[in-house]
Order: C-alpha cells, then sequence, then structure tokens
C-alpha cells in the first residue's frame, strides 16, 4: 500500500480521479479533491495540476465541510 505524503505533485498519485464543484468558477479556478487508495483524501489546485497535493483524513475532510456548510468561514470570502 502507498504512503502518499503531503506536498507529493498531484501527477504523482496514480489513477486518481479528481472532481471538483459544479459551483466552481467558469474559468476552472477551484480546488479539486481525489479519494486515494486507503480512503484519505487528495486536494489539489485546479489552476495547477501538477503541482503539489495536500492529503487529509476523510474525517479531516468532513469536519472542514461541516464548518464550511455552517458558515464558519463566510466571512473570509463574504456573504454568499
Amino acid at each position: 500500500m502507498h504512503k502518499f505524503e503531503n506536498g507529493i505533485p498531484a501527477t504523482q498519485i496514480d489513477g486518481a480521479v479528481w472532481r471538483k464543484s459544479t459551483y466552481s468558477n467558469p474559468n476552472g479556478e477551484c480546488v479539486e479533491l481525489a479519494q486515494l487508495p486507503g480512503g484519505g483524501i487528495a486536494l489539489r489546485n485546479s489552476r495547477d495540476p501538477g503541482g503539489p497535493a495536500l492529503i487529509y483524513t476523510r474525517d479531516e475532510i468532513a469536519v472542514f465541510l461541516r464548518g464550511a456548510k455552517d458558515g464558519e468561514f463566510d466571512a473570509l470570502v463574504g456573504q454568499f
């Protein structure tokens, strides 16, 4: 089983299927996520698809998404 480290070039994550939100802006500038073997989640910047990926556990992503859904980060980007 491969252990993925933070900062790994996203192109070195073989078989990754990158997904981004349908809310992404028309220029495609967004973050993308991919499920990793073993259950981890990789995150990359869609403007730099070969750049570094950050690696998170499923629990870490779940907690972040709960906070985002609850509006905890709205002040960082303005109200929607």
